[in-house]
């Protein structure tokens, strides 16, 4: 993609009202606008980040089996009453009357749904396990918004729910959606830290947090040393949930040999076993005939927030520095303003677009040390250089973001040149 051709205007300056670095690098890089309180635009960018993000959410929720679908965003309070959660979950949850005075909401959560629509589609032992998963918009209206898309009120989440015949292979399955969590988190980059959590308002007796290291996170955390290491999925659940951690009032506050910090966030599951098929009357036939009430469990990730979680874990104080399969480009390649797109600068552009498919030029008309700027704010993995060196001696200067790391190349270079070979 030609840059010129792009929505994009980055800030010099950080807004006052960004609190946070993800804040800041996500407004000065026109990733996002405030449309109001807790409320964003994604623009270009951004969007195509949180793109990045989703897909490798898909491809390990995927793996495991589970069906992606999509639910609506408004819900019926039919549901929820039924459950027992319309007056209990608080003024988080929009309230909506329509114009025949039914009552609805804006879905902070999909519990209910996904079960009442699991009892019209399955009604057999023989079907189970069954796993369902969505990428969806969600609303809670917090009382204080901040932070950015880190606590907003409308969000972007992955949610999967489970249903299994019995407790114990209720069990089994929160085991491979732990591991399959372990692994997409790492797919992205990052370094999770798996920590038992409270089950809150989602219920049930089996909950842990994934929590990304952060100073700036809102959540204290509690951790082995162990956890943070490089080769955790090769663990076992057994073996990693035997370390010990705990977030918040879950801390053991005797604990003298832990690692005490502050953490963000990404992703949370349960095992809730019948708190929604029971009220709902939700069940299945086992092989005798009899009814049996279906045991589940949820699965969120907070895709929207990842973004912002990335950005703290990956910068510098030039800008964003982005996993290689989470960036909006891989490569950019900048010339001087009068330097002519001649046949050489194209057939470069086109030999690594056919090779990695997200290329951006930049031939906007303004300097090339704005470009280059430009370039390490949005947290472009390489810059291509084609500039005076290309004219004189035929190289194009390459630099990896990651370590300001510098390079000559020849066109011909270029051409067998690794640039998958990326850590931020």
């Amino acid at each position: 993609m030609r840059l010129s051709n792009l929505l994009f205007n980055s800030l010099k300056e950080s807004p006052k009202e960004a609190k946070i670095i993800s804040h800041q690098l996500m407004l000065r890089s026109s990733m996002i606008r405030q449309h109001t309180s807790g409320i964003y635009t994604w623009l270009p960018l951004g969007y195509k980040v949180l793109k990045n993000i989703e897909n490798i959410i898909r491809h390990n929720q995927n793996k495991i089996g589970c069906n992606e679908m999509l639910m609506s965003t408004i819900q019926s309070s039919e549901l929820w009453k039924k459950s027992g959660r319309y007056t209990d979950y608080g003024k988080e949850m929009l309230r909506i009357t329509d114009r025949h005075e039914n009552e609805l909401l804006y879905g902070p959560t999909n519990e209910e749904v996904i079960t009442d629509l699991f009892s019209d589609y399955v009604n057999s032992y023989k079907a189970l396990p069954k796993y369902l998963y969505h990428i969806q918009w969600k609303f809670r209206d917090e009382i204080r918004p901040r932070f950015g898309v880190m606590r907003g009120r409308e969000f972007l989440m992955k949610d999967a729910y489970s249903f299994d015949l019995t407790e114990e292979g209720a069990f089994e399955t929160y085991k491979i959606f732990f591991r399959s969590y372990l692994k997409t988190f790492l797919d992205l980059g990052l370094q999770p830290i798996p920590v038992k959590a409270a089950t809150g308002a989602i219920g049930g007796d089996l909950s842990h947090e994934f929590q990304i290291l952060a100073s700036t996170g809102e959540s204290e955390l509690a951790y082995d040393s162990k956890l943070v290491d490089s080769n955790l999925f090769e663990k076992s659940y057994e073996e990693i949930t035997s370390m010990y951690s705990a977030s918040d009032e879950m801390i053991d506050k005797s604990k003298s040999d832990v690692i005490v910090g502050r953490g963000i966030e990404v992703g949370h599951i349960f095992n809730f076993g019948i708190k929604y098929t029971k009220p709902l009357e939700c069940y299945v036939l086992n092989k005798d005939g009899k009814r049996i009430t279906p045991h589940m469990g949820s699965y969120g990730i907070g895709v929207s927030r990842l973004t912002a979680a990335i950005i703290e874990a990956f910068h510098d104080e030039r800008g964003i520095k982005w996993p290689i399969n989470i960036a909006p480009f891989r490569i950019n390649i900048v010339t001087q303003s009068n330097f002519d797109l001649n046949e050489d600068i194209k057939n470069i552009y086109n030999i690594l677009t056919s090779k990695y498919n997200n290329i951006s030029l930049d031939d906007r008309d303004l300097s090339m040390g704005r470009k280059i700027k430009d370039s390490e704010l949005i947290g472009i993995p390489w810059t291509l250089i084609i500039g005076n060196n290309y004219k004189e001696k035929g190289q194009v200067e390459v630099i990896r973001r990651s370590d300001g790391d510098k390079v000559f190349l020849s066109k011909q270079e270029i051409e067998n040149f690794e640039f998958e070979q990326y850590t931020p």
